[in-house]
Parts: C-alpha cells; sequence; structure tokens
C-alpha cells in the first residue's frame, strides 16, 4: 500500500486486533506507580475498542538502544505476547523507530507505543476541518521516520511507468518525499486557519470582556462544565478525548459581569510533542485567557498525579503564571474526607 493511500481509517487498530500492554519501570519509577499507568493505557486501547488480553510490567535498570528493553525480556514479552494468542504489543512510553522495527523482528507481531495509541484516537475524534489538520499533520511527523518496514512494499524498487520520479527509484523515497510535501501543505492550510483563530480572539479582545480558558486532563469534565455553566450543548461523553475542538461561549454570572468560556482538549500523561506542536493554536486559548479553570476529577484515584500533569503542560504553554481557579469535580464519588 502506497502512502498516497493512507487515510484516517487505517491507523485505527483492526477490531480483529487484540492487545498486550507493556509497562516500563524506570529508575525514576516504582512498580506500583507503573501498574496504575498502565490503567490509563487499558483506557485509552478500550477507546479504540481494542480487547487487551494481558499485560506485563518490566523493569529497566539500563536502557537498551535497541530493544529499549533487554534482549532477554525483549524475548521473554514476545513469549507471553504468543501465548495470550495477541496480535499488538503496546508499550506504555515512546520507542523510537528502530526500536520498534527491532521489537517486530523479534516478536513477530506488530508493536506500537503510547504515541500512537493518542494518535490513533485523536485521528477517531477529529471532525472539523481544523482538528482533521491537526491531527494528520501530528501523525504524519509521527510516521515519517517510520517509514522503513512500515509496509512491505517498501523494499521493492518502483518501475519506470507513468508518474514515476526516475527509473528504479526505490518507494520508500517516493514516500519519503510525499510525506514531506503534504507537511508542507498542512503546515500552509493550519497557518490560515490560526490566522482565522487569531481575528476571532482579536474581535473578543476588542470586546473587553474577560475570558477563561477550562483546561484538565482529559475526561474530568470540563465539556460537562461549559454545558453547566453556558447551556452550550457541546458534547460530553464519559470517554477520552470526547472533545478535541475548542468551544467559546458567553456566560453571564450572578452579578450581571459577561464572560467568555473556553473549553480546550483534554490533557494526558507523556502527550506526545507533535500533538502539542499541531494543537497549539487551540491550546493558546489557555496562554491567552485572562485567568484559568482548571477541573479535577477527585474521584480518579490518579488525581495528583492529573493535578501534576496539567500543570506540567501548561508551563509548556507558558500559561502556568495565570490566575487559576480550580474546580472539584465528581465530589459525590469521592467518599473519603481526608482526601477531599
Amino acid at each position: 500500500m502506497s502512502v498516497e493511500m493512507i487515510d484516517t481509517e487505517t491507523l485505527y487498530r483492526k477490531q480483529e486486533d487484540s492487545a498486550f500492554l507493556i509497562g516500563t519501570v524506570e529508575p525514576h519509577e516504582t512498580a506500583a506507580q507503573v501498574q496504575e499507568y498502565l490503567l490509563e493505557l487499558r483506557e485509552l486501547v478500550d477507546s479504540l475498542e481494542v480487547p487487551v488480553v494481558g499485560e506485563m510490567i518490566v523493569p529497566v535498570r539500563q536502557y537498551n538502544s535497541k530493544f529499549f528493553v533487554g534482549t532477554g525480556k525483549a524475548e521473554e514479552i514476545s513469549r507471553a505476547a504468543e501465548e495470550k494468542g495477541a496480535s499488538v504489543i503496546i508499550f506504555d512510553t515512546s520507542l523510537g523507530p528502530s526500536q520498534q522495527r527491532n521489537l517486530e523482528r523479534i516478536c513477530h507481531r506488530k508493536v506500537i507505543d503510547r504515541q500512537e495509541v493518542i494518535l490513533d484516537i485523536f485521528a477517531k475524534r477529529a471532525w472539523t476541518r481544523e482538528a482533521v489538520l491537526q491531527v494528520e499533520l501530528a501523525r504524519f511527523r509521527y510516521f515519517l521516520p517510520r517509514l522503513t518496514g512500515a509496509w512491505s512494499h517498501l523494499s521493492r524498487q518502483r518501475g519506470g511507468g507513468t508518474g514515476a520520479r526516475g527509473d528504479g527509484e526505490k518507494q520508500i523515497e517516493y514516500d519519503r518525499r510525499y510525506l514531506k510535501r503534504r507537511i508542507r501543505e498542512m503546515e500552509g492550510e493550519l497557518a490560515e486557519v490560526r490566522k482565522q483563530r487569531d481575528t476571532q480572539r482579536k474581535s473578543r479582545q476588542r470586546s473587553e470582556i474577560p475570558t477563561a480558558a477550562i483546561v484538565g486532563y482529559t475526561n474530568a469534565g470540563k465539556s460537562t462544565l461549559l454545558n453547566a455553566l453556558t447551556g452550550a450543548g457541546v458534547l460530553a461523553e464519559d470517554r477520552l478525548f470526547a472533545t478535541l475542538d475548542p468551544s467559546t461561549r458567553r456566560c453571564v454570572l450572578p452579578d450581571h459581569q459577561e464572560l467568555l468560556l473556553t473549553d480546550t482538549v483534554g490533557f494526558v500523561r507523556k502527550l506526545p510533542h507533535a500533538l502539542v506542536e499541531a494543537f497549539k493554536s487551540t491550546l493558546e486559548e489557555a496562554a491567552l485567557a485572562d485567568f484559568i479553570v482548571l477541573v479535577l476529577d477527585v474521584s480518579n484515584p490518579q488525581a495528583e498525579s492529573q493535578w501534576t500533569t496539567t500543570l506540567s503542560v501548561l508551563s509548556e504553554l507558558h500559561a502556568d503564571k495565570k490566575p487559576v481557579i480550580a474546580v472539584m469535580n465528581k465530589t459525590d464519588l469521592q467518599k473519603d474526607p481526608v482526601v477531599l
């Protein structure tokens, strides 16, 4: 399959796929932390409707450039995935292109990392032109260095028929140029969309109405809060990354003060940098707001680490100095008074 034929659907996990999850305990982490991280990865995989047939936690005492984990552990992972009948192995970390290829060779099955899972979810959730462009750009940037070995045809020579870029040219070289061209085109399209968003922002700023950005971990209840305060009616579902596009609505406070509230894309631990870059214009709503409403799901056992992750992303966006109003959501589900 040539890269020109790739569309959003091809990156989703196939319905017949079954996943074997791998958590890696690095020196600065504990097995208990990694177990909690695996629960989140399971949620991410579940949102792609791929059944999880098993999982394994692997200690990484020393970084292995070839497999990320040691050779013995890679072989152990291969045997465990085989026993569980898994068709895809998913690492809850970021793997380099060569590490993915080496792991696939030793495990004899597809190997992906956390970044690709999140990219798949974003691709599945994107509907508007801006969201589709942002996700496609992030995907293409992610897959460009992974072209080698991505498709079985890439090692064959491209023939000299109509449209060929030179006799005997390798298909991978053609695909790489195609991806680079599409990346440039999408960057140009996104630049136009960002101009439109900037115009909208300037219009709001001229109105002198205070602005607030609702931020927080994915599925913390941001869209629900926007609906409750403004009656916006935006999609609010109990699933990860239910909405990707920001929605701005006018809110009238009890003292008749008007406020513009913007719901932003949810944050997540280890959010791929490619997505942070691609969604910069969307996430900038937080950086440019007068203050931030940070929603926290206090019923989640990982509420504290989710708070830390959210603050970390805000720092990356240079929005960590903004005034923050913390909103504790789902307090009715948290029965521990000490936690509250």
